[in-house]
């Protein structure tokens, strides 16, 4: 078998795998993840996709964000036009105070009681409140405007502090220790401070309109603070009943500012301001109050007119009354058209930013849609090609393997991505490469089957060759009388046996099952003897079988063959003085058997390699002609189940046989027909000549046995007769028949003489002698039989067959009923019978006939040819 030393050349071939361990994977080779080419498919698409939707996000994002600055500008500007209202209430309000306060002032200098004063503060009082409440109003109005530009802040800081610096002022007027110019110029600066919080709202240089629209109000509210303190003016001397060095100055100065105030807010306010102002102008109480104005003016020498102080305050303040009107609606105006400015672009933004947003989430879609699209069918391709490398393209490779069995049309599955794009294309391209691979494997597994049926038909004829052989040597085993030289012919013997054995291991490689069957149970003991019989170093293996376990039929002859296998090798791997010991023995169920040798053992490395291949019988290749043993045991274990395992001993190796219960059967009962002929293709008369009827037991154990062929110094006493030479263990070879004729006729009280020795084979062993020789004569120096010659006999009752095909059929075994067909002779026939030459010609004619019509059934299926030995040469 080889499994000696580590061979120094020949690895056997890894086992195949089975399909519970296939498996996916492609193959990874360590790779830098910073390198482009080493990236991904999907990371290279998500960078595609992701680095133009980024750009676009920054640039969107710019855009939006410009969009937003302006929304929030306006959003603002539209929340300071709209706290307009409660600074024009506020600016209203301290008119009111300032007016009065400053005629309060010019009447007090006048009278300067006690009285006055508190009239005065009881008139101040209410306007002073009314400022208050709408100051209050004011600071709630501006408090979500905290967080508005710096300059509105600043303005609205101004304003506080000079309002507080007029709440200050507030009680220095009663007593009028101040001047009307130093308490006044504090209103006129906490005014000013609210006009120019009023004027401080900017929608930027872009928005031309709403800084027309500030400007209007503004300008109107110039007018009415002009003209606001002209009535204080006019209302001061009304009180003090004079007017001042100064105070034509002033009102000189005061109507000039008013009537280009008033001249801006024309140029500014819109038609329908416009005719608002002029409505209001020619109202009835703004015409009187002009009126009474006009009188005021100095005209040529005459001295201007004092005002009497209760009818001018009256018509001023329902002139100031018309003017905060106008001022409100211009007010509104700005208002709301700041309020649509600031929707409009909110709704612009918002639409804007949807539309970006939008686009985004739409060019994401399609791209996510586009690249799972391109990334899945990569993945599918990527599958299907490590689908069909890994597991289609190997299991079809396995199948092909199987020349002994007909093979089905292979068919390619077609390519998992049916697109028209590059992908699909390089799919198909895979499903080319595929086809291409299993065509080639097709006539790969075409050539592996025409060379098998070449070993097959080698090994057929070998086999014919040798049965002549042995044939032939037969007959010169019968007419030798020299010790010497039937000595040197059971060696030619035995090495033809050898030469058979070779044969049928060609046929276990090539998938062929082998021709020697038997019909009925053998005893286990029987099937080691005859393993023992197959191998060269016989004398050397010990048995020790005594539990009484019968082998069925038709596995017999591949476990002798299995065991002649494992024999060879211990024999072979082990010193020439040493005995291999065979222990069988039941186990469970099913039985083992132990074949220990004290050879040179194997290393770990070699031990488990050889494990490997027991485990998994590999194809045949280079190695099997090497270790052509290990494969021939692998593959008949495969074939019937039988596990072989071997593992280090105490000085050598121990091989360990695990045969199963369906191998075993029930001991056959006595009195049934004989199983086939003792040698096949051999002649009756040479099979009656080896058959002694002094052969052991063989379920006894075997006695001991000379060592590499040394004969022990005289036989023991009382020897079994071993099955395999016919002899008793250790005795001698018989006198020649020219000594024995030399001799006295022995007496009536003499011993009778030993039978003649024959080699001994394995079907010597499986067969033992009956009280009539069996056997056919297809092959036989003699002929055949009388019965052969004459009608045909009936089949055999039970006939043997090697399970069946694909297609159901039972599958015939070659030579298995040559002993079923042939009759048995006359034991007691002398002589050689001249065989009749007719009935052989017509015999040879059938055969052939038959031979031709097998051939002229021949399929184009490729299956492997079960045929016959006697094949044509």
């Amino acid at each position: 078998m080889g499994a000696g030393p580590d061979p120094a050349r020949g690895v056997a071939p890894q086992p195949r795998r089975s399909p519970s361990e296939d498996r996916v994977a492609p193959h990874r080779r360590r790779r830098s993840r910073f390198r482009l080419r080493h990236w991904r498919m999907g990371t290279k698409l998500a960078t595609v996709l992701v680095l133009p939707s980024v750009a676009f996000l920054v640039l969107a994002g710019v855009q939006t964000r410009g969009l937003v600055g302006q929304t929030t500008a306006l959003s603002d500007f539209a929340q300071q036009v709209g706290i307009g209202r409660q600074i024009s209430t506020a600016v209203d309000r301290l008119q009111q105070e300032r007016d009065r306060s400053a005629g309060e002032l010019a009447a007090l200098r006048r009278a300067g009681g006690s009285a006055d004063r508190d009239a005065a503060v009881a008139a101040l009082k209410p306007l002073q409140d009314a400022s208050d409440r709408a100051m209050a109003d004011l600071r709630a109005a501006a408090e979500p405007l905290a967080d508005a530009d710096a300059a509105w802040r600043v303005a609205y800081s101004e304003v506080l502090e000079a309002y507080d610096q007029v709440v200050y002022i507030r009680a220095a007027v009663p007593p009028a220790v101040l001047s009307s110019d130093t308490v006044l110029s504090n209103y006129h600066r906490a005014i000013a401070a609210l006009l120019n919080l009023l004027a401080e709202p900017s929608p930027g240089d872009d928005q031309r309109a709403l800084t027309n629209a500030v400007l209007r109000y503004v300008q109107l509210s110039r007018v009415k603070e002009l003209s606001s303190r002209i009535r204080a003016e006019l209302y001061a001397a009304a009180r003090a009943g004079r007017y001042e060095a100064d105070d034509q100055v002033s009102l000189t100065d005061l109507r000039a500012q008013q009537l280009t105030a008033l001249g801006a807010f024309r140029v500014a306010a819109t038609a329908d301001q416009v005719r608002r102002y002029d409505e209001t102008s020619v109202d009835a109480a703004f015409v009187s109050a002009a009126r009474l104005e006009e009188q005021t003016l100095p005209s040529g020498t005459a001295e201007p007119a004092v005002l009497p102080a209760t009818q001018w305050w009256a018509a001023s303040e329902q002139r100031q009354e018309l003017l905060r009107q106008l001022e409100a609606g211009v007010l509104d105006d700005a208002v709301r058209q700041a309020d649509d400015a600031s929707a409009r672009q909110l709704r612009d933004t918002l639409l804007v930013a949807g539309g970006i947003v939008g686009v985004l989430l739409v060019a994401v879609l399609i791209s996510l849609l586009v690249g799972r699209s391109v990334a899945r069918s990569m993945r599918q391709l990527r599958g299907q090609a490590l689908r069909i490398a890994q597991v289609e393209l190997p299991h079809t490779l396995d199948r092909l393997r199987a020349v002994d069995r007909p093979v089905a049309a292979i068919d390619v599955p077609p390519a998992v991505v049916d697109s028209q794009d590059e992908i699909g294309e390089l799919a198909e391209a895979f499903v080319a490469v595929h086809r291409s691979a299993v065509d080639v494997a097709v006539e790969q597994a075409m050539m592996r089957r025409n060379v098998n049926a070449m070993f097959v038909n080698l090994a057929r004829r070998s086999q014919v060759l040798v049965e002549r052989q042995l044939e032939l040597l037969d007959e010169l085993e019968r007419e030798e009388s020299d010790p010497d030289q039937l000595e040197n012919l059971f060696k030619l013997d035995h090495l033809a046996a050898r030469m058979r054995r070779n044969d049928e291991s060609l046929l276990v490689l090539a998938g062929t099952e082998s021709s020697r069957r038997w019909n009925r149970p053998v005893g286990l003991g029987a099937v080691l003897l005859a393993a023992s019989a197959e191998i060269e170093q016989y004398q050397r293996v010990r048995h020790d079988s005594r539990s009484d376990l019968h082998v069925v039929g038709h596995a017999v002859g591949d476990l002798v063959h299995l065991f002649a296998e494992l024999l060879e090798n211990a024999t072979a791997f082990s010193r020439p003085d040493t005995v291999v010991r065979v222990v069988a023995g039941a186990e469970g169920p099913g039985a083992f058997v132990e074949i220990v040798d004290q050879g040179l053992g194997m290393s770990p490395a070699a031990l488990a390699e050889a494990n490997a291949v027991l485990a998994e019988p590999p194809a045949a290749d280079v190695a099997a002609s090497e270790r052509m043993g290990l494969f021939v045991v692998s593959h008949l274990g495969a074939r019937h189940g039988v596990r072989v395992r071997l593992r280090g001993g105490q000085e050598g190796l121990v091989a360990r046989v695990r045969i199963p219960a369906e191998l075993l059967a029930v001991a056959p009962a006595p009195g049934l027909d004989q199983p086939a002929a003792p040698r096949m293709l051999t002649s009756q008369v040479a099979a009656a000549s080896r058959l002694t009827p002094g052969a052991a037991r063989l379920g006894t154990p075997t006695a001991e046995l000379p060592v590499a062929g040394r004969r022990p110094p005289g036989p023991p006493a009382e020897l079994p007769v071993s099955p395999l030479t016919g002899l008793p263990l250790g005795a001698s070879p018989p006198a020649t028949e020219a000594a024995q004729r030399g001799r006295p006729a022995a007496g009536p009280g003499a011993s009778v003489p030993m039978p003649r020795p024959v080699p001994g084979r394995a079907e010597d062993v499986l067969a033992p002698a009956a009280g009539s020789p069996a056997g056919g004569g297809w092959f036989s120096r003699q002929g055949p039989s009388a019965a052969v010659l004459g009608v045909t006999p009936p089949p055999a009752t039970t006939p043997v067959t090697g399970g069946t095909n694909e297609r159901g059929l039972p599958v015939r075994v070659p030579m298995a009923q040559l002993s079923a067909v042939a009759q048995p002779a006359a034991a007691n026939r002398s002589g050689r019978a001249e065989p009749d030459p007719e009935a052989v010609g017509g015999m040879l004619s059938r055969y052939y006939s038959g031979v031709r019509r097998a051939e002229a059934e021949e399929t184009t299926e490729m299956y492997l040819p079960r045929d016959e030995g006697g094949v044509r040469q």
